[in-house]
């Protein structure tokens, strides 16, 4: 198992290694600002699952709030489901060296999953929906508003993507949510990060990741073809993958055809709408 490493160690060696941290602390800093993420007095769980998003989104709400003018709490949480071979003790001890407050919730959700989900078939479903329950739970019971999840901006096209090719929608993962309860807010700090530069992060930090194959890789899943078809886009197209992104912070309702957003019923001659008129679109495209 990898060793714990402390974040200070990494600081003074590389200026390559400084750059990264400070776009990455920007890019987290923003998306707090723009979407008021976090406000005085919250308390924030931050959920850990042992993989490379989810120790990024900890260390640097940590770096954050050091110098933040607001005061806020931070408490990690991690889900052990008692998938086979999870190492247990891994997350508490890298947690109690950093010297964050932690939970460590045991729910033996692998156990119904595989009991439910015939052999074969995707578990995936059925799994996110026991941990969400359990999570939002927690949440109460650990006195948090705010649920931080490491979801990064390639996870939001990617959603965007799976929606529009197998759910009909164009629907995203928003930054901020309320739950359905109305009892807790969800928040994803790492909204304006890149996989990319996470991963790089991770890597230099030598963070103790914990492989997210415990319950059985499936690797036929869509949102791995999606993340496929993205990734050879954006090495054909450089830069492709955040002009999507931008387009995903600039919508036209009225270019769309979804009427609960736009009246297209009641459009009277002269109207005007600041989207423009344009018939011919494709030389904009262009």
């Amino acid at each position: 198992m990898n060793a714990i490493v402390q974040p200070i160690h990494f600081e003074a060696h590389s200026n390559n290694f400084n750059r990264l941290r400070s776009r990455l602390e920007h890019q987290v800093g923003k998306a707090i600002g723009d979407f008021n993420m976090i406000e005085e007095g919250d308390s924030v769980m931050v959920c850990l699952s042992g993989g490379k998003d989810s120790y990024t989104l900890l260390d640097i709400l940590l770096a954050l709030r050091k110098r933040a003018p607001i005061d806020f709490r931070i408490v990690a949480m991690n889900l052990d489901q008692k998938q086979p071979g999870f190492p247990a003790d891994v997350l508490p001890t890298y947690l109690k060296n950093l010297g964050v407050e932690y939970h460590i919730e045991t729910q033996d959700t692998y156990s119904i999953v595989k009991e439910k989900i015939p052999e074969g078939k995707t578990t995936c479903s059925l799994c996110s929906r026991l941990r969400r329950g359990i999570i939002y739970r927690v949440a109460g019971e650990l006195g948090a508003n705010k649920i931080a999840l490491g979801h990064h901006r390639d996870d939001m096209i990617e959603t965007l993507f799976l929606n529009m090719f197998f759910a009909g929608k164009l629907k995203g993962m928003p930054p901020k949510l309320i739950t359905d309860k109305g009892d807790h807010m969800v928040i994803r700090p790492l909204a304006y990060c890149a996989e990319k530069d996470i991963a790089k992060f991770a890597r230099a930090m030598e963070f103790p990741i914990i492989p997210c194959n415990l319950c059985g890789s499936q690797e036929n899943l869509q949102r791995q073809n999606v993340k496929e078809m993205l990734n050879a886009w954006e090495l054909q197209y450089p830069g492709r993958t955040a002009t999507m992104f931008t387009a995903m912070q600039n919508v036209s309702a009225s270019h769309l055809m979804d009427s609960s957003l736009f009246d297209f019923k009641h459009i009277q001659m002269g109207d005007a709408h600041a989207t423009g008129d344009l018939v011919f679109d494709q030389e904009e495209a262009c």
